[in-house]
């Protein structure tokens, strides 16, 4: 398999293990570069799973930090996919091919993760910051992970995830999925809401938390995308981990996911080539 994203960013070489975060003891939140990848399962134990894959040229530090945390050789029983764009697909290839590890996204992504379509392109016209006028530059392409993707059962099972179910949060994309797991009320939302302003490169920079919807320059279809802010508000989630941004907790969360789901309108650009 060819990795069409290699040239796209420079290596991580400045990140050491260790720096993730640990969201509860078993859900370690890893950032590379401005996206993060997700280690669901205890420390030093088999059995875990990986959350999306980072950006282009994240390989090396996403599996040095899967050593760090589970032990030399023990690789995930699964990869999941919340979606395929580049920053969250960008290490796939290289890990797919060091782990041989089964991969597993929602039906309605499988095109874009096997070559046959590319994602509409970025949309720089949303505004929200330098980031959005960047965007017309990211790449947009698909990827050809042949026979080693699968779709996600329709049963909401996740694969090596006993205690955890798949809910569709469409929109940002047309198969984009979150993973909950109702003992603890934990939520893995991909890009279907991010904790930064994504658009702004000051907010991913610095870092600020706060609770927004998925980042505008990708978003396709922002209907579907308010529908599921709505359903993710309807959780009552006690932890929230996201493609952008620092992990939020039910203190925040308690009254910020309720008011993103009624003001949601005022996450919608006011122009652009997917707003009505």
């Amino acid at each position: 398999m060819e990795n069409p994203f290699e040239e796209a960013f420079i290596p991580l070489t400045s990140l050491v293990s260790g720096q993730g975060i640990s969201v509860v003891p078993d859900i370690y939140c890893f950032p590379v570069q401005f996206a993060n990848v997700v280690m669901v399962g205890h420390p030093l134990e088999e059995g875990w799973v990986l959350i999306d894959a980072g950006t282009p040229r994240s390989a090396t530090s996403i599996l040095t930090e899967a050593e760090y945390r589970f032990g030399k050789g023990v690789r995930p029983a699964a990869i999941i996919l919340t979606h395929g764009h580049f920053d969250h697909v960008g290490a796939i290839v290289e890990l797919v091919e060091t782990w041989h590890a089964p991969v597993y996204a929602h039906p309605a992504e499988l095109p874009y993760l096997t070559g046959q379509e590319d994602y509409p392109p970025a949309d720089p016209s949303v505004g929200g910051g330098l980031v959005s006028r960047v965007s017309q530059w990211f790449p947009n392409e698909s990827i050809d992970l042949k026979g080693h993707v699968h779709a996600l059962p329709h049963d909401g099972i996740v694969p090596g995830l006993p205690d955890w179910i798949w809910i569709p949060t469409p929109g940002h994309t047309k198969g984009h999925i979150s993973l909950y797991r109702p003992k603890d009320r934990v939520l893995i939302a991909g890009d279907a809401v991010t904790t930064v302003k994504q658009e702004s490169v000051y907010a991913v920079f610095t870092q600020h938390k706060e609770l927004h919807g998925p980042p505008a320059y990708f978003t396709t279809d922002w209907q579907a995308a308010w529908e599921s802010v709505k359903r993710i508000a309807d959780l009552e989630l006690s932890a929230l981990v996201t493609g952008h941004g620092l992990p939020m907790y039910e203190e925040d969360l308690r009254t910020a996911l309720p008011a993103l789901a009624r003001h949601f309108s005022q996450e919608i650009p006011n122009h652009g080539r997917f707003v009505q």
